[in-house]
Protein backbone atom coordinates (compact mmCIF):
# COMPACT_ATOMS: atom_id res chain seq x y z
CA UNK A 1 0.00 0.00 0.00
CA UNK A 2 2.70 2.36 0.39
CA UNK A 3 4.61 1.99 -2.75
CA UNK A 4 0.82 2.64 -3.91
CA UNK A 5 0.37 5.74 -2.42
CA UNK A 6 3.80 7.05 -2.79
CA UNK A 7 2.87 6.22 -7.03
CA UNK A 8 -0.78 8.40 -6.52
CA UNK A 9 0.84 11.04 -4.57
CA UNK A 10 3.42 11.52 -7.74
CA UNK A 11 1.13 11.12 -10.58
CA UNK A 12 -1.42 13.71 -8.67
CA UNK A 13 1.79 16.32 -8.58
CA UNK A 14 2.37 15.38 -12.67
CA UNK A 15 1.21 16.86 -15.90
CA UNK A 16 3.33 15.52 -18.90
CA UNK A 17 2.36 12.29 -20.14
CA UNK A 18 5.93 10.76 -20.28
CA UNK A 19 6.72 11.86 -17.01
CA UNK A 20 3.65 9.90 -15.84
CA UNK A 21 4.73 6.73 -18.33
CA UNK A 22 7.42 6.52 -16.29
CA UNK A 23 6.49 7.30 -13.22
CA UNK A 24 3.91 4.25 -14.27
CA UNK A 25 6.74 2.05 -15.48
CA UNK A 26 9.17 2.23 -12.95
CA UNK A 27 6.02 0.85 -10.14
CA UNK A 28 5.11 -1.74 -13.03
CA UNK A 29 8.45 -2.83 -13.16
CA UNK A 30 9.47 -2.60 -9.77
CA UNK A 31 6.20 -4.05 -7.72
CA UNK A 32 5.31 -7.72 -6.71
CA UNK A 33 2.47 -8.79 -9.58
CA UNK A 34 0.46 -9.59 -6.99
CA UNK A 35 0.18 -6.06 -6.29
CA UNK A 36 0.49 -4.75 -9.36
CA UNK A 37 -2.36 -6.09 -10.60
CA UNK A 38 -4.79 -4.20 -8.28
CA UNK A 39 -2.69 -1.24 -9.03
CA UNK A 40 -3.44 -1.97 -12.60
CA UNK A 41 -7.05 -2.40 -12.02
CA UNK A 42 -7.76 0.85 -9.83
CA UNK A 43 -5.50 2.85 -12.48
CA UNK A 44 -7.61 1.47 -15.00
CA UNK A 45 -10.69 3.09 -13.61
CA UNK A 46 -13.38 0.28 -13.70
CA UNK A 47 -16.14 -0.29 -12.16
CA UNK A 48 -15.96 -1.85 -8.90
CA UNK A 49 -18.15 -3.61 -6.33
CA UNK A 50 -18.84 -0.80 -3.43
CA UNK A 51 -17.85 -1.84 -0.09
CA UNK A 52 -19.72 0.79 1.77
CA UNK A 53 -21.48 3.58 0.81
CA UNK A 54 -19.76 7.47 0.75
CA UNK A 55 -23.43 8.17 2.85
CA UNK A 56 -22.58 5.48 5.17
CA UNK A 57 -18.96 6.78 5.66
CA UNK A 58 -19.59 9.98 6.72
CA UNK A 59 -22.71 9.16 8.90
CA UNK A 60 -20.29 7.08 10.61
CA UNK A 61 -18.16 10.06 11.13
CA UNK A 62 -20.78 12.00 12.39
CA UNK A 63 -22.66 9.49 14.84
CA UNK A 64 -19.09 8.70 16.31
CA UNK A 65 -17.47 11.87 15.86
CA UNK A 66 -20.24 13.92 17.41
CA UNK A 67 -20.53 16.26 14.56
CA UNK A 68 -23.67 17.93 13.37
CA UNK A 69 -25.30 16.94 9.73
CA UNK A 70 -25.35 20.29 8.58
CA UNK A 71 -21.23 20.57 8.41
CA UNK A 72 -21.26 17.31 7.17
CA UNK A 73 -23.44 18.14 4.73
CA UNK A 74 -21.92 21.50 3.94
CA UNK A 75 -18.23 20.22 3.58
CA UNK A 76 -19.88 17.72 1.74
CA UNK A 77 -21.54 19.94 -0.70
CA UNK A 78 -17.99 22.37 -1.29
CA UNK A 79 -15.97 19.15 -2.15
CA UNK A 80 -18.21 16.82 -4.00
CA UNK A 81 -16.75 14.13 -2.58
CA UNK A 82 -17.01 11.75 0.19
CA UNK A 83 -13.35 10.43 0.64
CA UNK A 84 -12.28 13.56 0.75
CA UNK A 85 -14.61 15.11 3.19
CA UNK A 86 -13.90 12.46 5.91
CA UNK A 87 -10.37 13.00 4.83
CA UNK A 88 -10.32 16.54 5.60
CA UNK A 89 -12.77 16.22 8.88
CA UNK A 90 -10.90 13.30 10.50
CA UNK A 91 -8.02 14.61 12.27
CA UNK A 92 -10.51 17.58 13.97
CA UNK A 93 -12.73 14.90 15.66
CA UNK A 94 -9.95 11.55 15.95
CA UNK A 95 -8.50 12.68 19.46
CA UNK A 96 -12.47 12.41 20.47
CA UNK A 97 -13.19 8.92 19.18
CA UNK A 98 -12.29 5.81 21.08
CA UNK A 99 -11.12 2.78 18.70
CA UNK A 100 -12.98 -0.53 19.60
CA UNK A 101 -11.46 -3.59 19.51
CA UNK A 102 -12.33 -5.76 16.58
CA UNK A 103 -12.07 -9.29 15.12
CA UNK A 104 -10.65 -7.84 12.10
CA UNK A 105 -7.03 -8.49 10.76
CA UNK A 106 -4.13 -6.63 12.54
CA UNK A 107 -4.08 -3.22 10.68
CA UNK A 108 -0.53 -2.29 9.09
CA UNK A 109 -0.27 0.54 7.40
CA UNK A 110 2.83 -1.50 5.82
CA UNK A 111 1.07 -4.49 4.28
CA UNK A 112 1.03 -5.01 0.70
CA UNK A 113 -1.91 -3.52 -2.04
CA UNK A 114 -3.10 -7.08 -2.62
CA UNK A 115 -3.75 -7.86 0.98
CA UNK A 116 -5.75 -4.67 1.68
CA UNK A 117 -8.15 -5.28 -1.20
CA UNK A 118 -8.56 -8.91 -1.10
CA UNK A 119 -8.31 -9.59 2.58
CA UNK A 120 -8.99 -6.24 4.71
CA UNK A 121 -11.24 -4.07 3.34
CA UNK A 122 -14.01 -7.19 1.79
CA UNK A 123 -13.51 -8.11 5.52
CA UNK A 124 -14.98 -4.64 6.67
CA UNK A 125 -17.48 -4.19 3.93
CA UNK A 126 -18.87 -7.70 5.33
CA UNK A 127 -19.93 -6.33 8.62
CA UNK A 128 -23.00 -4.73 9.55
CA UNK A 129 -24.35 -1.87 11.51
CA UNK A 130 -22.36 -1.26 14.95
CA UNK A 131 -19.91 -3.44 14.15
CA UNK A 132 -18.96 -2.06 10.61
CA UNK A 133 -18.44 1.12 12.18
CA UNK A 134 -16.45 0.31 14.65
CA UNK A 135 -14.39 -1.30 12.19
CA UNK A 136 -14.05 1.34 10.31
CA UNK A 137 -13.21 3.80 13.13
CA UNK A 138 -10.60 1.38 14.34
CA UNK A 139 -9.18 1.48 10.32
CA UNK A 140 -9.22 5.36 10.45
CA UNK A 141 -7.23 5.38 13.75
CA UNK A 142 -4.72 2.50 12.37
CA UNK A 143 -3.89 4.15 9.31
CA UNK A 144 -1.67 7.55 8.75
CA UNK A 145 -3.81 10.62 7.88
CA UNK A 146 -2.19 11.00 4.68
CA UNK A 147 -3.13 8.07 3.69
CA UNK A 148 -7.26 8.37 4.92
CA UNK A 149 -8.05 9.46 1.23
CA UNK A 150 -7.13 6.63 -0.51
CA UNK A 151 -8.81 4.43 1.46
CA UNK A 152 -11.76 5.59 1.98
CA UNK A 153 -12.17 5.89 -1.91
CA UNK A 154 -11.03 2.28 -1.91
CA UNK A 155 -13.66 1.53 0.41
CA UNK A 156 -16.14 3.32 -1.91
CA UNK A 157 -15.34 2.34 -5.20
CA UNK A 158 -14.76 5.28 -6.63
CA UNK A 159 -11.18 5.40 -7.16
CA UNK A 160 -9.87 6.90 -10.11
CA UNK A 161 -6.90 9.46 -10.74
CA UNK A 162 -5.79 10.85 -13.69
CA UNK A 163 -4.36 8.57 -16.02
CA UNK A 164 -5.69 7.36 -19.34
CA UNK A 165 -6.47 3.42 -20.32
CA UNK A 166 -3.94 4.51 -23.31
CA UNK A 167 -1.08 6.04 -21.24
CA UNK A 168 -1.24 3.14 -18.68
CA UNK A 169 -1.04 0.54 -22.01
CA UNK A 170 2.08 2.70 -22.78
CA UNK A 171 3.56 1.90 -19.37
CA UNK A 172 3.11 -1.26 -19.51
CA UNK A 173 4.90 -1.66 -23.07
CA UNK A 174 7.68 0.08 -21.57
CA UNK A 175 8.01 -1.79 -18.11
CA UNK A 176 8.02 -4.88 -20.05
CA UNK A 177 9.69 -4.12 -23.58
CA UNK A 178 6.22 -5.07 -25.63
CA UNK A 179 4.53 -3.77 -28.03
CA UNK A 180 1.87 -1.11 -27.03
CA UNK A 181 -0.51 -2.82 -29.53
CA UNK A 182 -0.38 -6.36 -27.63
CA UNK A 183 -0.80 -4.59 -24.43
CA UNK A 184 -3.89 -3.06 -25.68
CA UNK A 185 -4.66 -6.07 -27.16
CA UNK A 186 -4.51 -7.89 -23.91
CA UNK A 187 -6.31 -5.53 -21.76
CA UNK A 188 -9.54 -6.27 -24.10
CA UNK A 189 -12.33 -7.83 -22.67
CA UNK A 190 -11.45 -6.84 -19.24
CA UNK A 191 -8.99 -7.67 -16.32
CA UNK A 192 -9.42 -9.63 -13.20
CA UNK A 193 -6.38 -8.89 -10.81
CA UNK A 194 -4.43 -11.93 -9.44
CA UNK A 195 -0.47 -12.32 -9.94
CA UNK A 196 -1.37 -14.70 -12.72
CA UNK A 197 -2.80 -12.20 -14.86
CA UNK A 198 -0.40 -9.52 -14.21
CA UNK A 199 2.42 -12.44 -15.22
CA UNK A 200 0.46 -13.26 -18.26
CA UNK A 201 -0.47 -9.58 -19.44
CA UNK A 202 3.41 -8.83 -18.90
CA UNK A 203 4.45 -11.93 -20.52
CA UNK A 204 6.30 -11.55 -24.04
CA UNK A 205 4.40 -12.04 -27.14
CA UNK A 206 3.39 -16.17 -28.27
CA UNK A 207 2.72 -16.60 -31.78
CA UNK A 208 -0.30 -18.74 -31.31
CA UNK A 209 -1.81 -16.70 -28.52
CA UNK A 210 -4.38 -14.63 -30.26
CA UNK A 211 -5.34 -17.76 -32.48
CA UNK A 212 -7.08 -19.82 -29.37
CA UNK A 213 -8.58 -16.82 -27.46
CA UNK A 214 -12.20 -15.27 -27.48
CA UNK A 215 -10.32 -11.34 -27.09
CA UNK A 216 -11.45 -9.10 -29.59
CA UNK A 217 -9.28 -6.33 -31.00
CA UNK A 218 -9.00 -2.86 -29.64
CA UNK A 219 -11.35 -0.85 -31.78
CA UNK A 220 -10.22 2.23 -34.52
CA UNK A 221 -12.73 5.07 -34.13
CA UNK A 222 -13.03 7.92 -35.97
CA UNK A 223 -12.43 11.24 -35.79
CA UNK A 224 -14.99 14.17 -36.28
CA UNK A 225 -14.06 15.59 -39.50
CA UNK A 226 -11.77 18.23 -40.38
CA UNK A 227 -12.97 19.54 -44.36
CA UNK A 228 -9.62 21.27 -44.96
CA UNK A 229 -7.53 17.40 -44.31
CA UNK A 230 -9.82 16.22 -46.91
CA UNK A 231 -10.24 18.52 -49.99
CA UNK A 232 -6.43 18.22 -50.39
CA UNK A 233 -6.70 15.01 -51.58
CA UNK A 234 -8.96 13.39 -54.69
CA UNK A 235 -12.72 12.38 -53.17
CA UNK A 236 -11.75 8.51 -54.96
CA UNK A 237 -9.08 8.02 -52.35
CA UNK A 238 -12.00 7.66 -50.14
CA UNK A 239 -14.82 5.17 -48.99
CA UNK A 240 -17.96 6.46 -47.69
CA UNK A 241 -20.60 4.12 -45.85
CA UNK A 242 -23.41 5.67 -43.03
CA UNK A 243 -22.80 5.79 -40.17
CA UNK A 244 -25.30 3.49 -38.38
CA UNK A 245 -27.01 4.18 -34.99
CA UNK A 246 -26.31 1.16 -32.87
CA UNK A 247 -23.89 -0.26 -30.47
CA UNK A 248 -20.42 -0.87 -32.00
CA UNK A 249 -19.28 -4.24 -32.01
CA UNK A 250 -16.63 -7.41 -33.00
CA UNK A 251 -17.98 -10.67 -33.70
CA UNK A 252 -15.52 -13.38 -33.08
CA UNK A 253 -15.93 -17.49 -34.03
CA UNK A 254 -12.45 -19.08 -32.91
CA UNK A 255 -11.39 -22.15 -32.09
CA UNK A 256 -13.12 -21.74 -28.53
CA UNK A 257 -16.61 -20.44 -29.64
CA UNK A 258 -18.79 -17.30 -30.73
CA UNK A 259 -18.44 -14.00 -28.68
CA UNK A 260 -19.65 -10.87 -29.27
CA UNK A 261 -18.24 -8.02 -27.66
CA UNK A 262 -19.34 -4.64 -27.34
CA UNK A 263 -16.87 -1.34 -27.62
CA UNK A 264 -17.17 -1.07 -24.20
CA UNK A 265 -15.48 -4.34 -23.66
CA UNK A 266 -18.79 -6.47 -22.55
CA UNK A 267 -19.39 -9.68 -23.90
CA UNK A 268 -23.05 -9.38 -24.83
CA UNK A 269 -23.76 -13.12 -26.01
CA UNK A 270 -27.04 -13.30 -24.09
CA UNK A 271 -28.51 -9.96 -25.25
CA UNK A 272 -28.25 -11.48 -28.78
CA UNK A 273 -28.22 -14.74 -29.38
CA UNK A 274 -29.53 -14.52 -32.68
CA UNK A 275 -26.23 -13.04 -33.67
CA UNK A 276 -24.07 -15.49 -31.71
CA UNK A 277 -26.01 -18.87 -33.31
CA UNK A 278 -25.80 -17.61 -36.96
CA UNK A 279 -21.87 -16.62 -36.31
CA UNK A 280 -21.32 -20.19 -35.91
CA UNK A 281 -21.46 -20.47 -39.51
CA UNK A 282 -18.56 -18.25 -39.87
CA UNK A 283 -14.93 -19.65 -40.72
CA UNK A 284 -12.87 -20.41 -37.90
CA UNK A 285 -10.76 -17.78 -37.12
CA UNK A 286 -12.77 -14.84 -38.13
CA UNK A 287 -13.13 -11.63 -36.39
CA UNK A 288 -16.01 -8.99 -37.97
CA UNK A 289 -16.37 -5.34 -36.55
CA UNK A 290 -19.50 -3.56 -37.33
CA UNK A 291 -22.95 -2.47 -35.68
CA UNK A 292 -25.56 -4.37 -34.00
CA UNK A 293 -28.61 -2.39 -34.60
CA UNK A 294 -32.37 -4.13 -34.30
CA UNK A 295 -33.23 -4.69 -38.24
CA UNK A 296 -36.32 -6.91 -40.11
CA UNK A 297 -35.66 -9.18 -42.59
CA UNK A 298 -36.60 -7.22 -45.31
CA UNK A 299 -36.82 -4.31 -44.09
CA UNK A 300 -34.82 -1.40 -46.07
CA UNK A 301 -34.05 0.87 -42.97
CA UNK A 302 -33.09 -0.37 -39.19
CA UNK A 303 -35.93 0.21 -36.21
CA UNK A 304 -34.76 2.99 -33.66
CA UNK A 305 -32.18 2.85 -31.25
CA UNK A 306 -34.80 3.05 -28.19
CA UNK A 307 -35.65 -0.57 -29.73
CA UNK A 308 -32.35 -2.03 -29.57
CA UNK A 309 -32.11 -0.60 -25.92
CA UNK A 310 -34.99 -3.05 -25.07
CA UNK A 311 -32.28 -5.68 -26.09
CA UNK A 312 -28.88 -4.29 -23.96
CA UNK A 313 -28.07 -5.76 -20.38
CA UNK A 314 -30.57 -8.66 -20.98
CA UNK A 315 -29.35 -11.96 -19.69
CA UNK A 316 -32.30 -14.14 -20.90
CA UNK A 317 -34.52 -13.08 -24.19
CA UNK A 318 -37.35 -14.12 -24.72
CA UNK A 319 -39.37 -15.09 -28.21
CA UNK A 320 -41.64 -11.92 -28.20
CA UNK A 321 -38.46 -9.54 -27.88
CA UNK A 322 -37.10 -11.79 -30.22
CA UNK A 323 -39.74 -10.65 -32.48
CA UNK A 324 -40.56 -7.20 -31.91
CA UNK A 325 -36.62 -6.88 -31.74
CA UNK A 326 -35.11 -8.50 -34.22
CA UNK A 327 -31.05 -8.16 -34.28
CA UNK A 328 -28.91 -7.78 -37.23
CA UNK A 329 -25.10 -7.74 -37.34
CA UNK A 330 -23.38 -4.75 -39.86
CA UNK A 331 -20.57 -5.65 -40.92
CA UNK A 332 -17.87 -2.63 -41.51
CA UNK A 333 -14.33 -4.75 -41.85
CA UNK A 334 -12.93 -8.20 -41.71
CA UNK A 335 -10.58 -7.95 -38.73
CA UNK A 336 -9.17 -12.03 -38.69
CA UNK A 337 -9.66 -14.58 -41.62
CA UNK A 338 -8.84 -17.99 -41.19
CA UNK A 339 -6.60 -17.19 -38.21
CA UNK A 340 -4.54 -14.43 -39.44
CA UNK A 341 -5.04 -10.59 -38.37
CA UNK A 342 -5.40 -8.65 -41.86
CA UNK A 343 -5.45 -5.38 -40.01
CA UNK A 344 -2.29 -4.39 -41.68
CA UNK A 345 -3.48 -4.47 -44.94
CA UNK A 346 -5.25 -1.58 -46.66
CA UNK A 347 -9.07 -1.00 -46.51
CA UNK A 348 -10.31 -2.08 -49.74
CA UNK A 349 -8.72 -5.34 -49.93
CA UNK A 350 -9.82 -6.24 -46.39
CA UNK A 351 -13.61 -5.18 -47.41
CA UNK A 352 -13.04 -7.11 -50.74
CA UNK A 353 -12.34 -10.55 -48.49
CA UNK A 354 -15.71 -9.35 -46.19
CA UNK A 355 -17.87 -9.85 -48.93
CA UNK A 356 -16.27 -12.87 -50.07
CA UNK A 357 -16.91 -14.41 -46.31
CA UNK A 358 -20.43 -13.00 -46.10
CA UNK A 359 -21.53 -14.20 -49.17
CA UNK A 360 -20.40 -17.75 -48.09
CA UNK A 361 -22.24 -17.94 -44.58
CA UNK A 362 -24.38 -21.44 -44.71
CA UNK A 363 -27.03 -20.90 -42.38
CA UNK A 364 -30.91 -20.11 -42.58
CA UNK A 365 -30.61 -17.03 -40.99
CA UNK A 366 -27.40 -15.96 -42.89
CA UNK A 367 -29.89 -12.07 -43.15
CA UNK A 368 -28.41 -10.96 -40.05
CA UNK A 369 -24.95 -11.08 -41.22
CA UNK A 370 -24.96 -7.96 -43.01
CA UNK A 371 -22.45 -6.23 -44.94
CA UNK A 372 -22.44 -2.14 -44.37
CA UNK A 373 -23.00 -0.71 -47.72
CA UNK A 374 -20.54 1.40 -49.19
CA UNK A 375 -19.59 4.12 -52.14
CA UNK A 376 -16.96 6.07 -53.62
CA UNK A 377 -17.65 10.30 -54.20
CA UNK A 378 -17.52 11.48 -57.48
CA UNK A 379 -16.66 15.09 -55.97
CA UNK A 380 -16.45 16.57 -53.02
CA UNK A 381 -19.35 18.77 -53.67
CA UNK A 382 -21.38 16.22 -52.96
CA UNK A 383 -20.59 15.22 -49.65
CA UNK A 384 -23.08 17.32 -47.69
CA UNK A 385 -25.87 16.00 -49.47
CA UNK A 386 -24.98 12.47 -48.90
CA UNK A 387 -24.83 12.82 -45.23
CA UNK A 388 -28.12 14.98 -45.84
CA UNK A 389 -29.75 11.83 -46.75
CA UNK A 390 -28.80 9.73 -43.38
CA UNK A 391 -31.93 10.64 -41.64
CA UNK A 392 -34.18 8.16 -44.75
CA UNK A 393 -31.76 5.49 -43.61
CA UNK A 394 -32.24 6.28 -40.08
CA UNK A 395 -28.40 7.01 -39.76
CA UNK A 396 -26.50 9.23 -37.92
CA UNK A 397 -24.93 10.57 -40.86
CA UNK A 398 -21.16 9.22 -43.06
CA UNK A 399 -18.36 7.50 -42.22
CA UNK A 400 -15.46 8.60 -44.30
CA UNK A 401 -12.68 5.64 -44.55
CA UNK A 402 -9.41 6.17 -46.82
CA UNK A 403 -9.49 2.96 -49.10
CA UNK A 404 -5.48 2.28 -48.25
CA UNK A 405 -6.20 2.45 -44.54
CA UNK A 406 -5.25 -0.01 -42.26
CA UNK A 407 -7.38 -1.03 -39.01
CA UNK A 408 -5.72 0.90 -35.93
CA UNK A 409 -6.45 1.39 -32.43
CA UNK A 410 -7.89 4.20 -30.68
CA UNK A 411 -8.88 7.43 -32.24
CA UNK A 412 -5.64 8.23 -34.88
CA UNK A 413 -6.65 11.22 -36.88
CA UNK A 414 -6.08 11.01 -41.03
CA UNK A 415 -7.57 8.09 -41.49
CA UNK A 416 -11.12 7.65 -40.64
CA UNK A 417 -13.68 10.26 -40.11
CA UNK A 418 -17.12 10.59 -39.27
CA UNK A 419 -19.51 13.68 -40.85
CA UNK A 420 -22.36 13.44 -38.46
CA UNK A 421 -25.64 15.31 -39.31
CA UNK A 422 -26.11 18.56 -37.76
CA UNK A 423 -27.96 17.65 -33.99
CA UNK A 424 -31.67 17.73 -33.96
CA UNK A 425 -32.45 21.28 -31.12
CA UNK A 426 -34.97 22.23 -28.94
CA UNK A 427 -34.98 25.58 -26.29
CA UNK A 428 -35.09 24.42 -22.87
CA UNK A 429 -35.41 26.19 -19.09
CA UNK A 430 -32.68 25.88 -17.12
CA UNK A 431 -34.92 24.07 -13.67
CA UNK A 432 -32.33 21.44 -11.59
CA UNK A 433 -28.53 22.13 -10.72
CA UNK A 434 -26.07 19.78 -9.61
CA UNK A 435 -22.59 20.60 -8.42
CA UNK A 436 -19.92 18.16 -10.73
CA UNK A 437 -16.90 15.96 -9.89
CA UNK A 438 -13.24 16.50 -9.94
CA UNK A 439 -12.08 19.57 -10.69
CA UNK A 440 -15.31 20.65 -11.27
CA UNK A 441 -16.88 20.04 -7.71
CA UNK A 442 -17.32 23.16 -6.33
CA UNK A 443 -19.31 24.26 -9.15
CA UNK A 444 -22.97 23.59 -10.48
CA UNK A 445 -22.24 21.55 -13.99
CA UNK A 446 -24.74 19.05 -14.13
CA UNK A 447 -27.87 20.58 -15.48
CA UNK A 448 -31.50 19.67 -15.94
CA UNK A 449 -33.53 21.26 -18.32
CA UNK A 450 -37.57 21.41 -19.18
CA UNK A 451 -40.28 22.34 -21.90
CA UNK A 452 -43.45 23.78 -21.61
CA UNK A 453 -46.69 21.24 -21.34
CA UNK A 454 -49.88 21.66 -23.94
CA UNK A 455 -52.20 22.42 -21.48
CA UNK A 456 -54.40 24.99 -20.58
CA UNK A 457 -52.06 26.23 -18.06
CA UNK A 458 -48.49 25.18 -19.40
CA UNK A 459 -46.17 24.08 -16.86
CA UNK A 460 -42.20 23.18 -17.27
CA UNK A 461 -41.67 19.33 -17.73
CA UNK A 462 -38.39 18.50 -17.28
CA UNK A 463 -37.05 16.22 -20.52
CA UNK A 464 -33.16 16.05 -20.53
CA UNK A 465 -29.67 16.21 -18.58
CA UNK A 466 -26.96 18.02 -20.11
CA UNK A 467 -23.45 18.21 -18.70
CA UNK A 468 -21.39 19.98 -21.44
CA UNK A 469 -21.19 22.27 -24.31
CA UNK A 470 -20.57 25.63 -21.82
CA UNK A 471 -17.15 27.48 -21.57
CA UNK A 472 -15.14 27.79 -18.81
CA UNK A 473 -16.16 31.54 -18.52
CA UNK A 474 -19.90 30.59 -18.80
CA UNK A 475 -19.71 27.98 -16.15
CA UNK A 476 -18.62 30.67 -13.71
CA UNK A 477 -21.08 33.24 -14.38
CA UNK A 478 -24.20 30.80 -14.54
CA UNK A 479 -22.53 28.70 -10.73
CA UNK A 480 -23.23 32.40 -9.04
CA UNK A 481 -26.64 32.54 -10.88
CA UNK A 482 -27.67 29.37 -9.22
CA UNK A 483 -26.31 30.13 -6.37
CA UNK A 484 -27.94 33.41 -6.05
CA UNK A 485 -31.49 31.68 -7.13
CA UNK A 486 -32.12 28.54 -5.47
CA UNK A 487 -35.37 28.11 -4.93
CA UNK A 488 -35.07 24.63 -3.01
CA UNK A 489 -32.39 22.32 -2.24
CA UNK A 490 -32.88 18.02 -2.61
CA UNK A 491 -29.49 16.72 -1.60
CA UNK A 492 -27.02 17.38 -3.52
CA UNK A 493 -29.59 19.28 -6.24
CA UNK A 494 -31.13 22.50 -6.57
CA UNK A 495 -34.20 23.69 -7.96
CA UNK A 496 -33.70 27.30 -9.70
CA UNK A 497 -36.08 30.87 -10.49
CA UNK A 498 -37.45 29.32 -14.54
CA UNK A 499 -35.69 32.17 -15.98
CA UNK A 500 -33.28 31.19 -18.44
CA UNK A 501 -33.27 29.62 -21.92
CA UNK A 502 -30.60 27.24 -23.45
CA UNK A 503 -30.53 25.94 -27.21
CA UNK A 504 -30.47 21.37 -26.29
CA UNK A 505 -28.87 20.00 -29.33
CA UNK A 506 -29.25 15.86 -29.31
CA UNK A 507 -28.74 12.78 -32.16
CA UNK A 508 -32.13 11.53 -31.92
CA UNK A 509 -35.16 11.78 -30.12
CA UNK A 510 -38.01 8.74 -29.67
CA UNK A 511 -41.21 8.15 -27.36
CA UNK A 512 -40.56 6.84 -23.90
CA UNK A 513 -42.89 5.98 -21.25
CA UNK A 514 -39.96 6.27 -18.25
CA UNK A 515 -40.09 9.95 -18.52
CA UNK A 516 -42.24 12.60 -16.88
CA UNK A 517 -42.26 14.52 -20.24
CA UNK A 518 -43.09 11.37 -22.78
CA UNK A 519 -39.67 12.08 -24.71
CA UNK A 520 -36.41 10.70 -24.47
CA UNK A 521 -33.11 12.38 -26.48
CA UNK A 522 -29.81 10.38 -27.20
CA UNK A 523 -26.50 12.68 -26.65
CA UNK A 524 -27.97 16.02 -25.06
CA UNK A 525 -25.53 18.81 -24.66
CA UNK A 526 -25.90 22.55 -24.27
CA UNK A 527 -25.14 24.53 -27.78
CA UNK A 528 -25.87 27.82 -26.44
CA UNK A 529 -26.62 29.72 -23.87
CA UNK A 530 -29.76 32.03 -25.13
CA UNK A 531 -29.43 35.36 -23.53
CA UNK A 532 -31.96 36.58 -26.32
CA UNK A 533 -35.58 34.68 -25.24
CA UNK A 534 -37.46 34.51 -22.24
CA UNK A 535 -38.72 31.01 -20.45
CA UNK A 536 -42.15 31.86 -21.77
CA UNK A 537 -41.30 31.37 -25.30
CA UNK A 538 -39.22 27.81 -24.78
CA UNK A 539 -39.86 25.07 -27.05
CA UNK A 540 -42.99 22.74 -26.18
CA UNK A 541 -43.59 19.12 -25.29
CA UNK A 542 -45.49 19.39 -28.71
CA UNK A 543 -42.30 20.80 -30.64
CA UNK A 544 -40.47 18.04 -29.33
CA UNK A 545 -43.22 15.28 -30.71
CA UNK A 546 -43.18 16.80 -34.09
CA UNK A 547 -39.41 16.10 -34.30
CA UNK A 548 -40.62 12.38 -33.77
CA UNK A 549 -43.31 12.15 -36.22
CA UNK A 550 -41.22 14.33 -38.74
CA UNK A 551 -38.10 10.78 -38.58
CA UNK A 552 -38.67 7.75 -40.96
CA UNK A 553 -41.26 5.18 -39.91
CA UNK A 554 -41.70 6.86 -36.76
CA UNK A 555 -44.57 6.10 -34.60
CA UNK A 556 -46.37 7.60 -31.32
Amino acid sequence: MKAFQALFDRLDRMNGTNAKVRALAEHFRSTPAADGAWALQLLLGKRRRRLITGRRLRDILRDRGGLPEWLIADCHGQVGDSAETISLLWPAVKDRIQGQATDLPSINPEQPLHWWMETLLPAIGALKDDKQADAVIHLWHAVPDERHFIVNKLLTGGFRVGVSTGLISRALATAFELEDTLVVQRLMGGFTPSAAAFLALSRPEAPEEQQSSGVPYPFFLASPLEPERLVETPASDWRVEWKWDGIRGQLIHRGTGVYLWSRGEELVNDSFPELVDVAAALPQGTVLDGEVICWREGDETPLGFDQLQRRLGRKTVGSTLKRECPMRFVAYDLLERSGTDIRQRPLHERQHQLDDVLNHVDHGEAWRLHRSPSWVLQSWGELDQQRNNAREVRAEGLMLKNIDSPYLSGRKRGHWWKHKLEPMTLDAVLLYAQAGSGRRANLFTDYTFGLWSDAAEPQLVSFAKAYSGLNDEEILELDRWIRRNTLQRFGPARSVKAELVFEIGFEGIHPSKRHKSGIAVRFPRILRWRRDKPADEADRIQTALSLIRDQPEASL
